[in-house]
């Protein structure tokens, strides 16, 4: 076997990798076993230092001579990877989309679906399934409108959204009904590095308030109270309240749902004494139209989930202080519903 002959060029970037402290110690030691080669070395004087055989010194010799310092990182290529094909995927989507399995099972896993095909892999299964945006695993639910009017009450709502009366005050109402003042029997432990926040998991029922709230659409303020039950009479007060933050005389439009304690004689009596307030209710089944419920989830995630509270003027105080808080830098919903044929919602 002929000596390599190395340029002073080569010769600089061989050494160069044996000097690389940071280097890969198996890249070094084949650049130097053509260092070596290449310097007149015996076979059994480079196994000695390298610790290598015969077969190591002509593999990476060769290597070298036909890619250069490229060879001494592989010798091979690589190759594409395998993609399922077409008579496959179509397998594996039909048996997906069209069937459950065999053993009562409510869908697919992967190994479960490779072993009913029997000559298909289970990494192959999530190919197609990634392919073609497929998750088994995963279950939605949706909420459908039966409102013989939907399409007139939601279109009368979004116009409330995106062309506003002009010089009136929109207003999302609604209420959060029997939220919990669950105080915790162990201690909480705090979060630290490399531990989440941990609650007790045992706790105590301290009662439950409801919260009444009201989002002004145009600058994403919010109005709220709490009472101890959602009763018609509480509606109606809050109502009151409301009407009492906007000069007299200014046209007010109310949007809420349709639940009972808002279609009250109560409620009707305030109307006619309030002329200028008028009440438009979403389609049943339909809350989701309705913005203050997008502001309910946010205070139910920072303060309502994880809280705890001693008391249920301990809970009043956190809510309140939670919507202080919030006003004082409040801004509009940025919301948006394109297809007003849509008659549900998506829960994820």
């Amino acid at each position: 076997m002929h000596r390599v002959k190395l340029t002073t060029d080569e010769r600089r970037e061989l050494e160069a990798v044996i000097r690389k402290r940071s280097g890969s110690a198996a890249l070094a030691r084949r650049a130097r076993c053509v260092l070596l080669w290449a310097d007149g070395e015996r076979r059994v004087d480079i196994r000695a230092k390298l610790a290598c055989n015969d077969a190591f010194v002509t593999r990476w010799t060769k290597a070298f001579e036909l890619q250069g310092l490229a060879g001494l990182v592989s010798l091979h290529p690589g190759r594409a990877p395998v993609r399922p094909v077409a008579k496959l995927e179509a397998r594996v989507l039909n048996k997906t989309l069209k069937h459950k399995p065999k053993d009562g099972s409510t869908h697919w896993s992967s190994r479960k679906l490779a072993a009913e095909l029997g000559d298909v892999s289970f990494s192959a299964v999530q190919r197609v399934w990634r392919k073609h945006g497929l998750q088994p695993h995963r279950l939605e639910r949706h909420l459908v409108s039966n409102d013989p009017d939907f399409e007139t009450k939601a279109a009368d709502v979004i116009g409330l959204y995106l062309n506003p009366p002009a010089h009136a005050a929109v207003f999302c109402v609604d209420e959060k009904t029997a939220i919990q003042a669950l105080d915790r029997k162990d201690r909480m432990l705090p979060l630290a590095p490399g531990r989440a926040e941990s609650h007790g998991f045992e706790y105590k029922r301290n009662g439950t308030l409801s919260l009444f709230a009201a989002l002004n659409t145009a600058t994403g303020e919010v109005l709220g109270m709490t009472a101890p039950r959602h009763t018609s009479e509480q509606f109606v007060s809050f109502l009151g309240d409301v009407v009492g933050t906007q000069p007299q005389g200014r046209e007010i439009h109310v949007i809420c749902d349709n639940v009972s304690s808002h279609k009250t004689e109560l409620v009707e009596a305030f109307l006619a004494e309030h002329e200028n307030v008028r009440i438009h209710y979403t389609p049943t089944y339909s809350w989701w139209l309705n913005q203050v419920e997008n502001w309910f989830s946010r205070i139910q995630r920072d303060v309502i989930s994880r809280g705890i509270f001693t008391s249920l003027k301990d809970l009043d105080k956190k809510l309140m202080r939670y919507i202080r808080q919030h006003n004082k830098a409040p801004k509009p919903l940025k919301w948006k519903y394109d297809n007003p044929q849509r008659r549900h919602h998506q829960f994820f």
